[in-house]
């Protein structure tokens, strides 16, 4: 890695580890869960070129599995996300066996209608809680030793997740394996024609992308204390796919960067729309706060129109 890139990242985990004495510690624990969570789908969508309408499930199927698990098995919240992360690989080879069979629009149909499928059942199961969802989730303690109820310790606790799955995503796209992957991305028939089982490879990066979505959806279930039949349908599938492109597919920054709009937005819109109602006097924007969805959707088709590779790609060449 070379002395530039290597000092900016020491700069942001320094920004990152002063962040939680400037701000409030639970937002900024829903931004590196689903920064995280982007990432995971980045692996796939950026570097394999699969898109998938299905990660929702594997996001909050992981929360509602650790928040089972933490809740009313007494499980420890380190144990819960690790077990949660094994739920989504299995519900990923579930899902990916079947879907990577196919290309193009129906391999994203095929992970949306069985993502759907779960989200019924989540709905239908009595222990998810159905539409009340899944609340009370403990934060516990940390092997014994460390106090999560304090926000500042889960804080540091979720940011050395996050900052493992963004090393572990960047190990996989600069292994030999990784390469494998841009390849199928690049030209899927040159690849088999070089010998490569392209469907193996797709296969097992989908049940890792799966595995980091896990990760990402148990460690908010800690955050929030609860978990909801949101996290399982398929809009939540459409934001990480939102935050991703925001953000920049293929680029490493990109789904931290989509994701912190995106959550920025949904909380800041009703402010930008009093400020904007404020010194243009059109009464409109005051509804901003209620129509997020229309913001996010006008930022969306303008980052896609202007910037093709999202607000990282304005900085990187291609």
């Amino acid at each position: 890695m070379k002395l530039p890139k290597l000092l900016i990242l020491l700069v942001l985990l320094g920004f990152a580890i002063a962040a939680p004495f400037f701000a409030y510690p639970i937002f900024l624990m829903k931004i590196l869960s689903f920064a995280l969570f982007a990432a995971a789908f980045n692996l796939l969508l950026g570097y394999t070129g699969l898109l998938s309408f299905g990660h929702a499930a594997f996001f909050g199927g992981a929360g509602y599995c650790a928040g089972y698990l933490m809740r009313d098995m007494g499980v420890g919240p380190a144990a819960g996300i690790a077990i949660g992360v094994l739920f989504a690989a299995a519900l990923g080879a579930l899902i990916g066996g079947l879907a990577i069979r196919r290309q193009g629009i129906y391999f994203s149909m095929i992970t949306l209608a069985l993502a759907q499928m779960f989200y019924f059942i989540c709905l239908q199961a009595p222990a998810s809680g159905g539409e009340d969802g899944f609340q009370g989730i403990p934060r516990g303690d940390l092997f014994g030793l460390i106090d999560l109820q304090n926000d500042l310790n889960l804080y540091y606790f979720v940011l050395a997740i996050t900052v493992a799955g963004f090393v572990f995503i960047q190990r996989i796209i600069t292994s030999p394996f990784g390469q494998v992957l841009k390849a199928i991305k690049e030209n899927e028939p040159r690849a088999i024609s070089l010998g490569y089982k392209v469907n193996r490879f797709k296969f097992l990066v989908f049940v890792l992308s799966a595995a980091l979505a896990g990760l990402a959806g148990s460690t908010q279930a800690l955050v929030l204390g609860f978990e909801t039949l949101t996290d399982v349908h398929w809009t939540m599938s459409g934001l990480v796919i939102l935050m991703t492109l925001v953000g920049g597919v293929g680029t490493m920054a990109g789904p931290f960067v989509g994701a912190l709009v995106i959550v920025l937005l949904e909380h800041r819109v009703g402010e930008i729309g009093n400020f904007l109602a404020e010194i243009t006097s059109i009464a409109w924007f005051n509804s901003l706060g209620e129509s997020v969805t229309i913001v996010t959707g006008l930022i969306f088709i303008f980052c896609v129109m202007a910037f093709r590779r999202g607000l990282v790609g304005i900085f990187t060449k291609k």
